[in-house]
């Protein structure tokens, strides 16, 4: 499902125009990013938590000439699912 498809169906369910669902669901995504940007976690309860994960600096290898190089610690954004979620999927 894509982003507009989303749109679509949410616009569908809620009885809102396609502009309002998007307009809301743009929100809502700006809402977890700049939350997870802060270093927050954002939990819905019964869907799942994204949060904000610390990865260590770590050596790797090149694929091509298979010297080493230096990979940098950095922090990735991630996702648990609930256990609804798990549930439904099942």
């Amino acid at each position: 499902m894509t982003k507009s498809e989303l749109i679509e169906e949410l616009a569908q369910r809620s009885d809102l125009t396609k502009r309002a669902a998007g307009d809301a669901l743009n929100a809502m995504l700006d809402i977890i990013t700049e939350s997870l940007a802060k270093g927050d976690k954002v939990t819905l309860t019964g869907f799942g938590t994204f949060l904000v994960r610390q990865r260590a600096a770590r050596m790797g290898r090149n694929p091509q000439t298979g010297d080493p190089l230096h990979i940098p610690a950095q922090t990735t954004p991630a996702f648990r699912a609930g256990s609804a979620l798990k549930e439904s999927v099942r």
